[in-house]
Formats: structure tokens, C-alpha cells, sequence
């Protein structure tokens, strides 16, 4: 197995008046890895991207990057690059002046810059805009700009610190599809910080979960998703119905729990189950029914519609429990008839297979 590319080891971030931005982080990360940091503002995502790059300093722990202690080492000696959210491209240079400018400050020679700087628009696909200034082009090529400007200097580390934050929704799925095959394409590694679950579901090939400084879970974005560990990664995870429940018997893998409003259910878990443990079910493994499913056992509940929000190809069916509980359905829009649709106000019944729940313990 290849070494890491970057080893965090034990970092933690402190600031003056107790403030604890990174708390204790261990994680390796690999070469030609499209690697997230995910987490709510505040949970120290962007702390630790900056320590990775040298722009911030540790109060404790190592850094290695390329099996190379970074301790001594400052942000223009490190063999990374960073992408802002703001792009930081100069307005008063054309876009081959921009993507030029660190190669020139090193002092990389004429045809060498300019035979990189052609590679790198080609690579983002902008060598027919090299002449134009940045307020001539869209926010999603300026940020192209910014990405070819960062790989021209061949770091063995591309940092992106909520690259897409800028761009409206349709550019944002575009660049993403974009940042992917340019990963895929140039071979390095990326690490990128953002907030958004889809961002990181849809690019990275393992994700971090961050809350309050520490990671609490690491995994592929398919585990993430389908197995998460905590009640806070389901919950920031996607969409999740969550029900609380108690515990009345657990023998092995089999776990018997009393959940409110669903009555008394038979699971089954990996884990040691306490008194009481969260149950969590995604949208799109609910159904609805017009009258209560025949099928044996099924987890069962009468409802009533309460609301109901149209995407498209998709609806999201909100409905209230008998119990007060409210949950929320993925329902696919497969006929054109709008009049076929759920509407509020109806009675339903939503069930789901027990194998679809997840039991959280923590």
C-alpha cells in the first residue's frame, strides 16, 4: 500500500481566550485521493486546511506532507497550492497573465512558463479566452482561472477552500463534474473543504466528517451515507427520519425496541445497544400507501399529509405520525398526471423494510 501523501498527526488549533478550532485530529490522507473536510461553519475544517498549507500553525502535533515534517517549513516552500473561495484572480490581467503569475515570481523561464500555461488552460478547457480580462467572464470560469493558475506550479497537493460557494446551483453541478475530471485527469491529490453534502458526496472518494474540532467519521461517501455512526452524521448526512426509542431486549445482532409511534419493532445490529437508541431511515426507502401494506413485516405507521414540496422528477412528501411525529418520503414523479400526486390534508400510510433502519447508539 502507497504511503500518504499527507499525514496529520495529533493536531490540534488553539487560540487566545480557549477557543479550540482543531481538537486532537489524526488522518492520512493518499496520494491522487479526492479527499473533503465536511462540517457545519465552525467545525474546524477550514483551520486544518490552513495548517495543511502553512497559512496557520498547529499548537500541537505534526504535519508531513510527501513523508516530509512541515513544522519549519512556510506556505511558498510547501508542495501544495490553494484555490480560494474568492478565487483571488487579478482583475487588470488577462487570463494568461493570471494563470503566469506564480510561475513568473519563482523565476521558472519564459518558454517554460509559456508552454505550462497552455497545458493548464487546456486542461480547464479556457486556452480560447487567454486574452480576456476576469470581469469579462463568468464566475465559473474565473474559477477555472484560479484552478489553472494553482496547477501550472505542479503541487502534489491542490487545496480548495469552498471553491463552489460562489457559483449559483446549475454552475455548481457543472464545476463539480469539472473538478472531478480534472482530478482524475491531472493525478494529484485534492483536499476540499466544504459545508456542502452534496459537494463532498458527489467528488470526493473519502470523506471526513467534522464537529467541534474533531473527526467523527472517515469513510468512503457510500458508507457515510448508508452506515453512519452517530446521530449527528446521519442528520448532516443527507436527508434522515430519526425516532427515539427504548431498548427492550437485545440478544446477539437481534435488538426488540419500543419506538414512539411505531409501536414495538424487531431489528438487527452490530452494535451494543444501551436503554434507549435513535433509528434512523432516509427518504427514498419510505413508502406511501393509500391503506395499510399487507405485506408482513413491515415497520407500519397511519398518517396524514401535511406537506408536500414538487422538484421535478421527484417530490418530498411530508406527513405527521399519529404520534405528532413528523416524517419525510421521497416519492417519484413517474406520471405527468399532477392530480396522481399525494395531496395534503389525505390520510396515507408510510412503511418501510426493517433492514432499511439503521440503529445509532451514539
Amino acid at each position: 500500500m502507497a504511503d500518504p501523501i499527507v499525514s496529520v498527526r495529533n493536531v490540534s488549533r488553539r487560540y487566545p481566550g480557549g477557543v479550540t478550532a482543531v481538537d486532537n485530529v489524526s488522518v492520512d490522507i493518499m496520494p491522487n485521493e479526492f479527499f473533503a473536510l465536511l462540517g457545519p461553519s465552525g467545525c474546524g475544517k477550514t483551520t486544518l486546511l490552513r495548517m495543511i498549507s502553512g497559512l496557520d500553525t498547529p499548537s500541537e502535533g505534526q504535519i508531513y506532507i510527501g513523508g516530509e515534517d512541515m513544522a519549519f517549513t512556510p506556505p511558498n516552500k510547501r508542495p501544495t497550492n490553494m484555490v480560494f473561495q474568492s478565487y483571488a484572480v487579478f482583475p487588470h490581467m488577462t487570463v494568461a497573465q493570471n494563470v503566469a503569475y506564480g510561475l513568473k515570481v519563482t523565476g521558472v523561464p519564459a518558454d517554460e512558463i509559456k508552454r505550462r500555461v497552455g497545458e493548464g488552460l487546456e486542461q480547464v478547457k479556457l486556452s480560447h479566452l487567454a486574452d480576456r480580462k476576469p470581469d469579462q467572464m463568468s464566475g465559473g470560469q474565473r474559477q477555472r482561472v484560479a484552478l489553472a493558475r494553482a496547477l501550472v506550479k505542479r503541487p502534489k497537493v491542490l487545496l480548495l477552500d469552498e471553491p463552489l460557494s460562489a457559483l449559483d446551483a446549475k454552475l455548481r453541478d457543472d464545476m463539480r463534474l469539472e473538478l472531478t475530471r480534472l482530478q482524475q485527469e491531472v493525478g494529484i491529490t485534492f483536499i476540499i473543504v466544504t459545508h456542502d453534502q452534496d459537494e463532498a458526496l458527489s467528488m470526493a472518494t473519502r470523506i471526513a466528517v467534522m464537529e467541534k474540532g474533531a473527526i467523527m467519521q472517515l469513510a468512503t461517501p457510500e458508507e457515510l451515507y448508508e452506515h453512519p455512526t452517530s446521530r449527528f452524521v446521519a442528520d448532516f448526512i443527507g436527508k434522515v427520519n430519526l425516532f427515539d426509542a427504548d431498548v427492550v431486549s437485545q440478544k446477539g445482532t437481534a435488538v426488540i425496541c419500543n419506538a414512539k409511534g411505531l409501536g414495538k419493532i424487531n431489528l438487527t445490529t452490530d452494535r451494543s445497544c444501551g436503554k434507549q437508541v435513535t433509528l434512523a431511515v432516509r427518504p427514498e426507502k419510505l413508502k406511501l400507501s393509500k391503506s395499510s401494506p399487507k405485506a408482513d413485516g413491515l415497520i407500519k405507521a397511519e398518517a396524514r399529509v401535511r406537506d408536500v414540496a414538487y422538484y421535478g422528477d421527484w417530490s418530498e412528501v411530508v406527513v405527521e405520525l399519529n404520534s405528532g411525529q413528523m416524517v419525510s418520503v421521497n416519492v417519484q414523479n413517474e406520471k405527468r398526471d399532477v392530480n396522481a400526486s399525494v395531496t395534503r390534508g389525505e390520510k396515507t400510510y408510510v412503511s418501510w423494510n426493517p433492514g432499511d433502519s439503521l440503529v445509532l447508539t451514539e
